[in-house]
């Protein structure tokens, strides 16, 4: 019904077309009309053909006949009025119709203009868009057809040399055997044929709802969508469905709206594809059934050539049901890989979540599917510790499920074997509670706390005493788990089995052996704190000491970023910002923000590049809040936080050190420097510098960071001789030279338990080598006891600017830029 050539084949149906204005004009006989429009299907596979479609009401025998008519002139330029039932008729939408040697193509652009026009006096008024309307005017519309002759072979007759009147051979106008041009009645022999390449992009198709369908619209949205790439469908069954539709097979009664539901559920496509074209939407909820879609129910039997027609149709790919569902949530927990991926290509969302908070990776994580959550772990979109209503993880739903494979998946991928439920239950409550002793060790191996406690005090050992999973107790017992440790109902694991059982005797056989250890057991590690950020961080970090009885330390206040305590002038001016005006994630060589960086030295997963110098490092100047870039482009790292998992811990002779609770790829941020940003005259008077990082600024007075009083989890970073981590000077919120942020990132591959630490810097050692001497214990330690005193070496941490830094500065300054430097 949309497509303007397209007639009814019923008498009623023509009369309602002259009511509506359709035609204006009167035939001398009754016009031909096809019965049914002439699909024509390609013998290959490669595409299906576009419909051309035939019923135009031809009346050229009568002028053939009559040798004393003139030859017809077009209306090419005339605009007619508005006409509502037209309007209506056309949804809004253009009803151009594009030729291409044959193949027809409906424009179905947004109209702005809502006047009718026409090439002649018989083709239907049209609705048409802009660039279509341009096209008119131009003479570009076959008077004969109707159809729009852009690309393809068609010809051409230019009376005046600037207007070309294009038309096709088989509609010119004859009079007593002469061939004239159908717009200007002009002799048409001098008509050349011309060929015009058809454009390279897809030809956009019809957004018509499926209510506005029939046949020949269906047919070429299914050809429009497959050339382009969206799916690939089982074509040799979308083709069984049209000849189908052709035979009329389903036409000889009219199914319920209703019955769609249950086709698309049985995977009846001939009858949906019928249903579809006779008006029902697919979009008809079932009260009975959830309030679901019949997409729903394609996507939950994993119907996938279903899920494409209905797709096409116009159903809503995200429309949730009474347990706000989607369809891609159905297919993900049913295990349809192939019709996860339809769905996912179509333009479905992963971020809904149903009445239970479940996304669809913790649909797949439940359900034990592994290809479909591989397959969406792989995006890089999806978030991997995303939790339901009770706080579970995909990590948990896999854990309790015992599924090992999906476990290691979900851990490489970057999930969190420390994250807690709602009942502040971490993933090894959960395999402590199914009696997976191999995901418990794993989840061990990878750092997971053996003495976390829920809310109600109950540690991994006390779950799996009291689920009398004998393998978990022996495997938590092997690992020093604490047989003693108390819940809030003061029961020890020993209090949760019967007394006398296989479990008891193991159990109290632990205890009197801990027991007869109990100096050493005194210097058990323990949990000093869960978090030393007291939240500041989005990922906690805990304090543990296992060497002797120091608390855990408390002389400071944590602060996640610098900050001052006198007054400091920052030119934090935002129209003093360079800033970019990237549309991607700011990964080409033209973003501004790259380039005062020499270039963006971020790769897609936010790590350093292999070639980022290491020794001499250039400032990096990060997006900030000016540019017009995206918050998650890629050249935003140190701004987002700390990412990593790191522990404080009590080393054997340094003191408080740092360690880190995950594996931590090369290049990776691992925490900023951050402390109270002081002047060089106050760190003068300061009698405790071993916290003190020098900002080596040279524009106006000099500063420094101090993380005595005012630190995060650097300040616990002890000096090794072979660091692990080497700083940067970073700029985020402002571009003030002076004060520039202190990233430490990851020099080399990070093993989980490791401790994490920083060359201080001969300058430091020259100083405090008179006071003690390098504990780091390094085969290559440089200021140990047996190393000759007064060496030289390169200095990571504190060291001058380089000439290439001065430089960079330089070009910063001298380039013409919004950057302010606030002289002292």
């Amino acid at each position: 019904n949309c497509m303007p050539l397209c007639l009814y084949s019923s008498a009623a149906s023509k009369k309602k077309k002259r009511k509506m204005g359709l035609y204006n004009f009167v035939p001398k006989k009754k016009p031909k009309v096809s019965k049914k429009p002439n699909v024509s299907l390609s013998s290959s596979n490669d595409e299906l053909k576009c419909l051309c479609l035939s019923g135009l009401p031809e009346d050229k025998e009568n002028m053939e006949a009559d040798d004393m008519l003139e030859p017809p002139l077009c209306s090419c330029r005339i605009e007619a009025p508005k006409n509502q039932d037209v309007v209506t008729l056309a949804e809004g939408k253009c009803m151009a119709v594009e030729s291409v040697d044959g193949k027809l193509s409906l424009c179905r652009k947004v109209i702005l203009k809502q006047q009718m026009m026409r090439p002649s006096l018989r083709i239907p008024l049209l609705v048409l868009c802009e660039d279509h309307r341009a096209g008119m005017v131009k003479h570009q519309s076959c008077p004969g057809c109707g159809f729009f002759c852009r690309a393809g072979t068609f010809m051409e007759c230019q009376p005046d040399g600037n207007i070309s009147h294009r038309f096709h051979r088989s509609c010119a106008s004859q009079i007593r055997g002469q061939v004239y041009c159908p717009h200007c009645g002009e002799e048409a022999s001098h008509a050349k044929e011309v060929t015009i390449p058809k454009p390279d992009c897809a030809v956009p198709t019809a957004a018509v709802p499926a209510h506005k369908r029939d046949t020949a619209l269906m047919e070429a949205k299914l050809d429009s969508v497959t050339v382009g790439g969206v799916i690939d469908p089982a074509k040799e069954s979308l083709e069984s469905v049209l000849n189908a539709l052709e035979d009329g097979k389903y036409k000889k009664f009219k199914l319920p709206p209703k019955q769609l539901y249950f086709s698309a559920k049985r995977g009846e496509l001939q009858r949906i594809l019928h249903m579809l074209v006779e008006g029902v939407d697919p979009n008809l909820r079932m009260d009975s059934e959830k309030r679901k879609t019949s997409l729903h129910c394609a996507a939950e039997e994993g119907h996938k050539e279903i899920c494409h027609i209905l797709v096409q149709a116009g159903a809503n790919l995200d429309m949730c049901d009474a347990e706000q569902r989607t369809p891609l949530m159905y297919a993900c927990e049913n295990n349809h890989l192939e019709t996860v991926k339809y769905l996912l290509k179509a333009g479905a969302s992963t971020g809904h979540k149903d009445m239970r908070g479940s996304t669809c990776l913790h649909l797949a994580a439940r359900g034990g599917h592994t290809g479909v959550l591989q397959y969406f772990i792989s995006m890089p979109s999806i978030d991997v510790n995303c939790k339901d209503d009770g706080g579970w993880a995909p990590l948990t739903w896999a854990t309790e499920n015992m599924n090992l494979e999906q476990v290691k998946m979900l851990i490489s991928a970057g999930a969190d074997v420390q994250i807690r439920d709602k009942e502040e239950n971490v993933c090894l409550h959960w395999a402590a509670f199914s009696g997976c002793d191999k995901i418990a060790q794993l989840l061990l191996d990878k750092r997971s706390d053996l003495h976390a406690v829920n809310i109600h005090g109950d540690s991994p050992l006390h779950i799996a005493v009291r689920q009398n999973q004998l393998d978990c107790v022996m495997l938590f017992l092997s690992r020093g788990a604490d047989v003693n440790l108390k819940n809030k109902d003061g029961e020890t694991p020993l209090n949760c089995c019967s007394v006398n059982s296989k479990m008891w005797t193991i159990l109290n056989t632990n205890k009197k052996l801990t027991d007869a250890r109990r100096g050493r057991d005194s210097l058990r590690e323990r949990l000093l704190c869960r978090d030393v950020s007291r939240g500041y961080e989005d990922v906690p970090v805990t304090c543990v000491n296992g060497m002797d009885h120091e608390p855990c330390p408390s002389n400071f206040k944590y602060v996640p970023e610098n900050c001052f305590t006198s007054q400091v002038n920052i030119d934090e001016n935002i129209t003093h910002l360079q800033h970019c005006s990237c549309k991607d994630d700011c990964a080409s060589s033209s973003c501004i923000c790259g380039q005062l960086s020499m270039r963006c030295w971020y790769d897609k997963d936010g790590r350093l590049l292999k070639e980022f110098c290491r020794d001499d490092p250039p400032f990096l100047f990060e997006c900030n809040h000016a540019c017009s870039c995206w918050r998650t482009c890629r050249n935003r790292v140190i701004q987002n936080g700390l990412r990593v998992r790191l522990q404080v811990f009590r080393t054997e002779r340094m003191g408080w050190g740092v360690r880190a609770l995950q594996d931590i790829p090369e290049g990776t941020f691992v925490c900023e420097f951050a402390g109270e940003i002081i002047s060089d005259g106050e760190a003068n008077v300061r009698e405790n510098d071993s916290y003190m990082f020098n900002l080596d600024n040279k524009v106006g007075e000099v500063y420094c960071i101090d993380a005595q009083f005012y630190g995060n989890v650097s300040r616990f970073m002890n000096h090794l001789c072979e660091p692990n981590l080497f700083p940067v000077r970073v700029f985020t919120k402002h571009q003030d030279m002076r004060f520039p942020r202190i990233a430490l990132y990851a020099s080399k591959a990070i093993q989980a338990g490791d401790e994490l630490g920083f060359d201080y810097g001969d300058p430091y050692w020259q100083i405090k080598k008179k006071y003690f001497r390098c504990q780091c214990g390094s085969a290559k330690c440089r200021y140990s006891e047996t190393v000759i005193p007064g060496q030289n070496h390169a200095d990571s941490s504190v060291r001058a600017l380089s000439d290439q830094t001065i430089a960079q500065v330089e070009h910063i300054q001298s380039a013409n830029t919004a950057i302010a430097i606030t002289q002292p």
